[in-house]
Protein backbone atom coordinates (compact mmCIF):
# COMPACT_ATOMS: atom_id res chain seq x y z
CA UNK A 1 0.00 0.00 0.00
CA UNK A 2 1.36 3.43 -0.89
CA UNK A 3 2.00 6.00 1.79
CA UNK A 4 -0.92 8.43 2.18
CA UNK A 5 -0.24 12.12 1.62
CA UNK A 6 -2.23 15.00 3.04
CA UNK A 7 -3.89 16.87 0.21
CA UNK A 8 -7.07 18.69 -0.63
CA UNK A 9 -9.94 16.23 -0.08
CA UNK A 10 -12.40 15.22 -2.76
CA UNK A 11 -15.62 17.16 -2.94
CA UNK A 12 -19.25 16.58 -3.70
CA UNK A 13 -21.85 19.07 -4.85
CA UNK A 14 -24.58 20.21 -2.48
CA UNK A 15 -27.07 22.96 -3.39
CA UNK A 16 -24.99 24.03 -6.35
CA UNK A 17 -21.58 24.48 -4.72
CA UNK A 18 -18.71 22.19 -3.75
CA UNK A 19 -18.98 20.67 -0.29
CA UNK A 20 -16.95 18.10 1.58
CA UNK A 21 -18.64 15.29 3.46
CA UNK A 22 -16.81 14.54 6.72
CA UNK A 23 -17.64 11.86 9.27
CA UNK A 24 -17.52 12.03 13.03
CA UNK A 25 -14.57 9.96 14.29
CA UNK A 26 -14.43 8.64 17.84
CA UNK A 27 -11.47 10.14 19.75
CA UNK A 28 -8.61 7.91 20.85
CA UNK A 29 -7.80 9.01 24.41
CA UNK A 30 -4.79 6.76 24.91
CA UNK A 31 -1.07 6.28 24.35
CA UNK A 32 -1.01 4.13 21.25
CA UNK A 33 1.45 1.28 20.65
CA UNK A 34 1.06 1.70 16.89
CA UNK A 35 4.67 1.96 15.54
CA UNK A 36 4.03 5.12 13.54
CA UNK A 37 2.31 6.69 16.55
CA UNK A 38 5.20 5.76 18.83
CA UNK A 39 7.71 7.36 16.45
CA UNK A 40 5.57 10.47 16.01
CA UNK A 41 5.29 10.80 19.79
CA UNK A 42 9.06 10.93 20.19
CA UNK A 43 9.08 14.12 18.10
CA UNK A 44 6.32 15.95 20.01
CA UNK A 45 8.77 17.80 22.24
CA UNK A 46 11.36 18.62 19.56
CA UNK A 47 13.83 17.24 16.98
CA UNK A 48 15.03 13.69 17.61
CA UNK A 49 17.46 11.32 15.92
CA UNK A 50 16.42 7.91 14.68
CA UNK A 51 18.75 6.24 17.19
CA UNK A 52 17.14 8.12 20.08
CA UNK A 53 13.67 7.37 18.71
CA UNK A 54 14.53 3.66 18.65
CA UNK A 55 15.72 3.80 22.26
CA UNK A 56 12.65 5.74 23.40
CA UNK A 57 10.14 3.46 21.67
CA UNK A 58 11.88 0.09 22.01
CA UNK A 59 11.46 -0.43 18.25
CA UNK A 60 14.27 -1.69 16.04
CA UNK A 61 16.19 0.90 14.07
CA UNK A 62 14.86 -0.68 10.86
CA UNK A 63 11.27 -0.23 12.03
CA UNK A 64 11.96 3.35 13.07
CA UNK A 65 13.48 4.09 9.65
CA UNK A 66 10.40 2.69 7.90
CA UNK A 67 8.01 4.68 10.06
CA UNK A 68 9.99 7.89 9.69
CA UNK A 69 10.01 7.45 5.91
CA UNK A 70 6.24 6.90 5.86
CA UNK A 71 5.57 9.90 8.13
CA UNK A 72 7.86 12.10 6.04
CA UNK A 73 6.00 11.06 2.90
CA UNK A 74 2.67 11.72 4.59
CA UNK A 75 3.82 15.22 5.49
CA UNK A 76 3.57 14.88 9.28
CA UNK A 77 7.33 14.90 9.87
CA UNK A 78 10.15 16.93 8.38
CA UNK A 79 13.91 16.47 8.54
CA UNK A 80 16.35 18.92 10.10
CA UNK A 81 19.67 18.53 8.26
CA UNK A 82 20.85 21.76 9.91
CA UNK A 83 20.96 19.88 13.21
CA UNK A 84 23.00 16.93 11.95
CA UNK A 85 26.01 16.27 14.18
CA UNK A 86 29.38 17.18 12.70
CA UNK A 87 30.98 14.21 10.95
CA UNK A 88 27.75 12.20 10.73
CA UNK A 89 27.31 10.29 7.49
CA UNK A 90 24.08 9.12 5.87
CA UNK A 91 20.47 10.23 5.95
CA UNK A 92 19.52 8.15 9.03
CA UNK A 93 21.68 10.52 11.08
CA UNK A 94 19.52 13.51 10.14
CA UNK A 95 17.18 14.46 13.03
CA UNK A 96 13.46 14.72 12.36
CA UNK A 97 10.63 16.66 13.99
CA UNK A 98 6.90 17.15 13.65
CA UNK A 99 6.06 19.61 10.90
CA UNK A 100 4.55 22.23 13.18
CA UNK A 101 4.35 25.02 10.59
CA UNK A 102 2.31 23.60 7.70
CA UNK A 103 -0.80 22.32 9.50
CA UNK A 104 -3.18 22.99 12.34
CA UNK A 105 -6.04 21.36 14.18
CA UNK A 106 -9.03 23.20 15.61
CA UNK A 107 -10.07 22.67 19.22
CA UNK A 108 -13.43 23.76 20.68
CA UNK A 109 -14.32 23.59 24.36
CA UNK A 110 -18.02 24.17 24.97
CA UNK A 111 -18.48 25.24 28.59
CA UNK A 112 -21.60 26.02 30.54
CA UNK A 113 -20.90 29.76 30.32
CA UNK A 114 -18.15 30.24 27.72
CA UNK A 115 -16.96 28.45 24.59
CA UNK A 116 -13.28 28.61 23.67
CA UNK A 117 -12.02 28.03 20.13
CA UNK A 118 -8.30 27.51 19.54
CA UNK A 119 -5.91 26.60 16.74
CA UNK A 120 -3.02 24.27 17.58
CA UNK A 121 0.00 22.93 15.73
CA UNK A 122 0.71 19.21 15.49
CA UNK A 123 2.82 19.31 18.66
CA UNK A 124 -0.25 20.39 20.60
CA UNK A 125 0.89 23.97 21.09
CA UNK A 126 -1.88 26.58 20.97
CA UNK A 127 -1.30 29.16 18.23
CA UNK A 128 -4.21 31.46 19.05
CA UNK A 129 -7.81 31.45 20.13
CA UNK A 130 -10.97 33.29 21.03
CA UNK A 131 -13.78 32.97 23.54
CA UNK A 132 -17.51 33.49 22.98
CA UNK A 133 -20.42 33.26 25.36
CA UNK A 134 -22.05 29.85 25.04
CA UNK A 135 -25.49 30.57 23.56
CA UNK A 136 -28.28 29.80 26.04
CA UNK A 137 -31.21 30.14 23.62
CA UNK A 138 -31.80 26.62 22.38
CA UNK A 139 -29.49 23.86 21.22
CA UNK A 140 -29.99 24.24 17.46
CA UNK A 141 -29.09 27.93 17.56
CA UNK A 142 -26.24 27.26 19.98
CA UNK A 143 -24.65 24.49 17.92
CA UNK A 144 -24.97 26.50 14.70
CA UNK A 145 -23.48 29.59 16.37
CA UNK A 146 -20.49 27.65 17.69
CA UNK A 147 -19.92 26.06 14.26
CA UNK A 148 -20.07 29.39 12.41
CA UNK A 149 -17.79 31.05 14.96
CA UNK A 150 -15.30 28.21 14.52
CA UNK A 151 -15.48 28.56 10.72
CA UNK A 152 -14.85 32.31 10.90
CA UNK A 153 -11.91 31.75 13.24
CA UNK A 154 -10.46 29.04 10.99
CA UNK A 155 -10.43 31.43 8.04
CA UNK A 156 -7.80 33.51 9.82
CA UNK A 157 -5.27 30.70 9.36
CA UNK A 158 -5.11 30.65 5.57
CA UNK A 159 -1.37 29.82 5.53
CA UNK A 160 -1.89 26.50 7.30
CA UNK A 161 -3.84 23.44 6.22
CA UNK A 162 -6.47 22.41 8.79
CA UNK A 163 -6.53 18.66 9.39
CA UNK A 164 -9.05 17.92 12.14
CA UNK A 165 -11.48 19.47 14.62
CA UNK A 166 -12.00 18.34 18.19
CA UNK A 167 -14.78 19.23 20.63
CA UNK A 168 -14.53 18.79 24.39
CA UNK A 169 -17.83 19.24 26.21
CA UNK A 170 -19.59 18.29 29.42
CA UNK A 171 -22.62 16.07 29.65
CA UNK A 172 -22.97 12.71 27.92
CA UNK A 173 -21.27 12.24 24.57
CA UNK A 174 -21.76 9.53 21.98
CA UNK A 175 -18.20 9.53 20.59
CA UNK A 176 -19.19 7.62 17.45
CA UNK A 177 -21.89 10.08 16.36
CA UNK A 178 -20.83 13.29 18.12
CA UNK A 179 -24.31 13.61 19.65
CA UNK A 180 -24.42 15.28 23.07
CA UNK A 181 -26.87 15.40 25.98
CA UNK A 182 -25.93 18.35 28.20
CA UNK A 183 -28.45 18.90 31.04
CA UNK A 184 -26.82 22.13 32.22
CA UNK A 185 -27.26 23.66 28.74
CA UNK A 186 -30.60 21.86 28.26
CA UNK A 187 -29.29 20.08 25.17
CA UNK A 188 -30.71 16.70 24.26
CA UNK A 189 -29.48 14.79 21.24
CA UNK A 190 -27.52 17.80 19.97
CA UNK A 191 -25.63 16.72 16.78
CA UNK A 192 -22.63 18.97 17.34
CA UNK A 193 -20.21 16.58 15.61
CA UNK A 194 -22.23 16.38 12.40
CA UNK A 195 -22.93 20.13 12.28
CA UNK A 196 -19.27 21.03 12.78
CA UNK A 197 -18.18 18.48 10.19
CA UNK A 198 -20.56 19.96 7.62
CA UNK A 199 -19.62 23.57 8.36
CA UNK A 200 -15.84 23.10 8.75
CA UNK A 201 -15.48 20.35 6.12
CA UNK A 202 -13.09 18.51 8.44
CA UNK A 203 -13.16 15.21 10.31
CA UNK A 204 -14.50 15.90 13.82
CA UNK A 205 -14.02 14.11 17.13
CA UNK A 206 -16.15 14.84 20.20
CA UNK A 207 -15.14 13.85 23.75
CA UNK A 208 -16.40 14.34 27.31
CA UNK A 209 -14.31 17.25 28.54
CA UNK A 210 -12.93 15.81 31.79
CA UNK A 211 -11.83 12.62 30.00
CA UNK A 212 -10.16 14.82 27.38
CA UNK A 213 -8.39 16.78 30.13
CA UNK A 214 -7.03 13.53 31.52
CA UNK A 215 -5.87 12.61 28.00
CA UNK A 216 -3.97 15.89 27.67
CA UNK A 217 -1.90 14.86 30.69
CA UNK A 218 -1.02 11.64 28.84
CA UNK A 219 -0.33 12.98 25.37
CA UNK A 220 0.71 16.63 25.39
CA UNK A 221 3.82 18.37 26.68
CA UNK A 222 3.25 21.35 28.96
CA UNK A 223 4.44 24.50 27.23
CA UNK A 224 5.62 27.52 29.17
CA UNK A 225 3.87 30.54 27.63
CA UNK A 226 7.09 32.55 27.88
CA UNK A 227 9.23 30.09 25.95
CA UNK A 228 8.80 28.21 22.65
CA UNK A 229 10.10 24.92 24.02
CA UNK A 230 8.22 22.51 26.29
CA UNK A 231 8.68 22.64 30.04
CA UNK A 232 10.18 19.85 32.09
CA UNK A 233 6.99 17.92 32.88
CA UNK A 234 6.50 16.07 29.60
CA UNK A 235 3.82 13.41 29.09
CA UNK A 236 4.49 10.49 31.39
CA UNK A 237 5.02 6.89 30.33
CA UNK A 238 4.43 5.75 33.91
CA UNK A 239 2.24 2.65 34.10
CA UNK A 240 -0.54 2.30 36.62
CA UNK A 241 -3.56 4.48 37.29
CA UNK A 242 -4.33 8.17 37.63
CA UNK A 243 -7.34 10.06 38.96
CA UNK A 244 -8.06 13.37 37.23
CA UNK A 245 -10.25 15.65 39.34
CA UNK A 246 -11.73 18.76 37.70
CA UNK A 247 -13.71 21.66 39.15
CA UNK A 248 -14.64 25.02 37.69
CA UNK A 249 -18.26 25.67 36.81
CA UNK A 250 -18.89 21.94 36.75
CA UNK A 251 -17.18 19.11 38.62
CA UNK A 252 -16.03 15.79 37.20
CA UNK A 253 -13.49 13.02 37.37
CA UNK A 254 -11.75 10.71 34.91
CA UNK A 255 -9.59 7.66 35.47
CA UNK A 256 -6.55 6.67 33.43
CA UNK A 257 -5.40 3.03 33.42
CA UNK A 258 -2.01 2.09 31.94
CA UNK A 259 -1.95 4.90 29.38
CA UNK A 260 -5.62 4.83 28.42
CA UNK A 261 -8.42 7.07 29.69
CA UNK A 262 -11.28 4.93 30.92
CA UNK A 263 -14.33 5.82 28.82
CA UNK A 264 -17.47 4.01 30.05
CA UNK A 265 -19.76 2.98 27.20
CA UNK A 266 -22.77 4.70 28.79
CA UNK A 267 -20.93 7.97 29.48
CA UNK A 268 -18.77 9.35 32.27
CA UNK A 269 -19.73 9.02 35.90
CA UNK A 270 -20.71 12.04 37.96
CA UNK A 271 -19.54 13.59 41.22
CA UNK A 272 -21.84 16.60 40.83
CA UNK A 273 -24.16 15.45 43.61
CA UNK A 274 -21.66 14.17 46.17
CA UNK A 275 -22.72 15.56 49.57
CA UNK A 276 -20.56 18.29 51.12
CA UNK A 277 -22.57 19.14 54.23
CA UNK A 278 -23.32 22.69 53.03
CA UNK A 279 -26.83 24.15 53.04
CA UNK A 280 -26.75 25.28 49.39
CA UNK A 281 -29.91 24.25 47.53
CA UNK A 282 -29.35 22.08 44.43
CA UNK A 283 -31.64 21.77 41.44
CA UNK A 284 -32.05 18.09 42.25
CA UNK A 285 -33.99 19.04 45.39
CA UNK A 286 -31.27 18.21 47.89
CA UNK A 287 -28.88 20.51 49.73
CA UNK A 288 -25.11 20.50 49.77
CA UNK A 289 -24.39 18.82 46.42
CA UNK A 290 -20.78 19.32 45.36
CA UNK A 291 -21.26 21.18 42.08
CA UNK A 292 -23.61 23.86 43.42
CA UNK A 293 -21.39 24.32 46.46
CA UNK A 294 -17.97 24.69 44.84
CA UNK A 295 -18.78 25.78 41.25
CA UNK A 296 -17.58 29.24 40.22
CA UNK A 297 -20.96 30.86 39.63
CA UNK A 298 -22.41 29.40 42.82
CA UNK A 299 -19.45 30.67 44.83
CA UNK A 300 -19.64 34.12 43.22
CA UNK A 301 -23.37 34.31 44.03
CA UNK A 302 -22.62 33.37 47.63
CA UNK A 303 -20.00 36.10 47.81
CA UNK A 304 -22.56 38.65 46.59
CA UNK A 305 -25.10 37.36 49.10
CA UNK A 306 -22.64 37.81 51.97
CA UNK A 307 -21.76 41.33 50.83
CA UNK A 308 -18.14 40.37 50.09
CA UNK A 309 -18.37 41.71 46.54
CA UNK A 310 -21.07 43.91 44.98
CA UNK A 311 -23.66 42.55 42.60
CA UNK A 312 -22.28 44.85 39.88
CA UNK A 313 -18.67 45.92 39.31
CA UNK A 314 -19.22 48.96 37.11
CA UNK A 315 -18.90 47.11 33.81
CA UNK A 316 -21.62 44.55 34.37
CA UNK A 317 -22.29 41.67 36.72
CA UNK A 318 -19.49 40.44 38.95
CA UNK A 319 -17.66 37.19 38.28
CA UNK A 320 -15.49 34.78 40.24
CA UNK A 321 -12.52 36.95 39.21
CA UNK A 322 -13.95 39.77 41.36
CA UNK A 323 -13.90 37.43 44.35
CA UNK A 324 -10.27 36.49 43.64
CA UNK A 325 -9.34 40.16 43.38
CA UNK A 326 -11.09 40.93 46.65
CA UNK A 327 -9.12 38.17 48.37
CA UNK A 328 -5.85 39.39 46.89
CA UNK A 329 -6.69 42.92 48.10
CA UNK A 330 -7.00 41.71 51.67
CA UNK A 331 -10.74 41.02 52.10
CA UNK A 332 -11.04 38.66 55.07
CA UNK A 333 -14.51 37.54 53.93
CA UNK A 334 -13.27 36.67 50.45
CA UNK A 335 -10.33 34.72 51.82
CA UNK A 336 -12.56 32.86 54.25
CA UNK A 337 -15.04 31.89 51.51
CA UNK A 338 -12.27 30.65 49.20
CA UNK A 339 -10.70 28.73 52.09
CA UNK A 340 -14.09 27.09 52.76
CA UNK A 341 -14.29 25.95 49.16
CA UNK A 342 -10.69 24.73 49.16
CA UNK A 343 -11.34 22.69 52.30
CA UNK A 344 -14.41 21.06 50.72
CA UNK A 345 -12.37 20.30 47.60
CA UNK A 346 -9.59 18.67 49.61
CA UNK A 347 -12.07 16.55 51.54
CA UNK A 348 -13.86 15.46 48.37
CA UNK A 349 -10.63 14.62 46.54
CA UNK A 350 -9.62 12.48 49.54
CA UNK A 351 -13.00 10.71 49.52
CA UNK A 352 -12.79 9.83 45.82
CA UNK A 353 -9.10 8.95 46.04
CA UNK A 354 -9.76 6.56 48.92
CA UNK A 355 -12.54 4.85 46.93
CA UNK A 356 -10.39 4.33 43.81
CA UNK A 357 -6.87 4.29 45.30
CA UNK A 358 -5.07 5.43 42.13
CA UNK A 359 -1.30 5.64 41.84
CA UNK A 360 -1.50 9.37 41.07
CA UNK A 361 -3.94 12.26 41.47
CA UNK A 362 -4.05 15.29 39.15
CA UNK A 363 -6.11 18.36 40.05
CA UNK A 364 -7.31 20.58 37.22
CA UNK A 365 -9.64 23.51 36.72
CA UNK A 366 -9.75 27.09 37.90
CA UNK A 367 -11.23 26.12 41.27
CA UNK A 368 -7.71 24.86 42.00
CA UNK A 369 -5.61 27.22 39.87
CA UNK A 370 -7.58 30.50 39.93
CA UNK A 371 -6.50 31.45 43.46
CA UNK A 372 -3.21 29.81 44.40
CA UNK A 373 -3.23 30.83 48.12
CA UNK A 374 -6.13 28.37 48.57
CA UNK A 375 -4.00 25.36 47.62
CA UNK A 376 -2.53 24.85 51.12
CA UNK A 377 -6.13 24.51 52.38
CA UNK A 378 -6.78 21.83 49.74
CA UNK A 379 -3.62 19.96 50.74
CA UNK A 380 -4.37 20.19 54.47
CA UNK A 381 -7.95 18.98 54.09
CA UNK A 382 -6.81 16.14 51.84
CA UNK A 383 -4.17 14.98 54.31
CA UNK A 384 -6.58 15.16 57.24
CA UNK A 385 -9.35 13.31 55.38
CA UNK A 386 -7.60 10.51 53.51
CA UNK A 387 -7.31 7.16 55.25
CA UNK A 388 -4.65 5.83 52.88
CA UNK A 389 -0.88 6.40 52.77
CA UNK A 390 0.46 9.51 50.96
CA UNK A 391 0.22 9.48 47.17
CA UNK A 392 1.57 11.40 44.18
CA UNK A 393 -0.77 14.42 43.90
CA UNK A 394 -0.20 17.51 41.79
CA UNK A 395 -1.84 20.41 39.99
CA UNK A 396 -2.24 20.07 36.21
CA UNK A 397 0.63 21.66 34.29
CA UNK A 398 -1.91 23.28 31.93
CA UNK A 399 -3.03 25.72 34.63
CA UNK A 400 -5.85 28.00 33.51
CA UNK A 401 -5.90 26.52 29.99
CA UNK A 402 -7.05 23.01 30.83
CA UNK A 403 -10.24 23.50 28.82
CA UNK A 404 -8.40 24.61 25.69
CA UNK A 405 -5.91 21.75 25.88
CA UNK A 406 -8.74 19.25 26.37
CA UNK A 407 -10.11 20.44 23.03
CA UNK A 408 -6.65 20.35 21.44
CA UNK A 409 -5.95 16.76 22.49
CA UNK A 410 -9.37 15.72 21.16
CA UNK A 411 -8.47 17.26 17.79
CA UNK A 412 -5.11 15.43 17.76
CA UNK A 413 -6.06 12.10 19.29
CA UNK A 414 -6.77 10.23 16.04
CA UNK A 415 -3.52 11.53 14.51
CA UNK A 416 -1.57 10.51 17.60
CA UNK A 417 -3.20 7.05 17.79
CA UNK A 418 -2.66 5.98 14.16
CA UNK A 419 -1.19 8.85 12.11
CA UNK A 420 -1.11 7.11 8.74
CA UNK A 421 -4.71 5.90 9.02
CA UNK A 422 -5.75 9.42 10.08
CA UNK A 423 -4.03 10.90 7.02
CA UNK A 424 -5.92 8.47 4.78
CA UNK A 425 -9.16 9.63 6.39
CA UNK A 426 -8.21 13.30 5.97
CA UNK A 427 -7.55 12.64 2.30
CA UNK A 428 -11.00 11.18 1.85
Amino acid sequence: MSTPIIERPGTRTVTGRPRVSRPVVAPELRRSDNPAAAVLRTAVSGPVSRDNAARATGLSIATVNRQVAALLSAGLLRERPDLTAAGAVGRPRVPFEIDHEAYLTLGIHVGAAATKIVAADLRGRILGGLAIATPQTGQEFAVTTVARSAKAFLQRWHRRTPLWAGVAIGGRVDPHTGVVDHPKLEWQGAPIGQVLGDVLELPVSVAPHVEAMAASELLLPTFDARRPEPAADLPSDQPGSSLYFYVRETAGIAVTLDGRVHTPSNGPGSIAHLPTGSDVQCGCGRRGCLEVTVGDRALQARAVGRGIIPAHNGTGGTTIADLYRAAESGSAGARELLAERATMLGQTVALVRDMLNPDRVVLGGQAFTGYRPALPHVARAFQQSTQLPPTDIRISGFGGKVQEFAAVVTSLSALYADPLAAVRRIGG
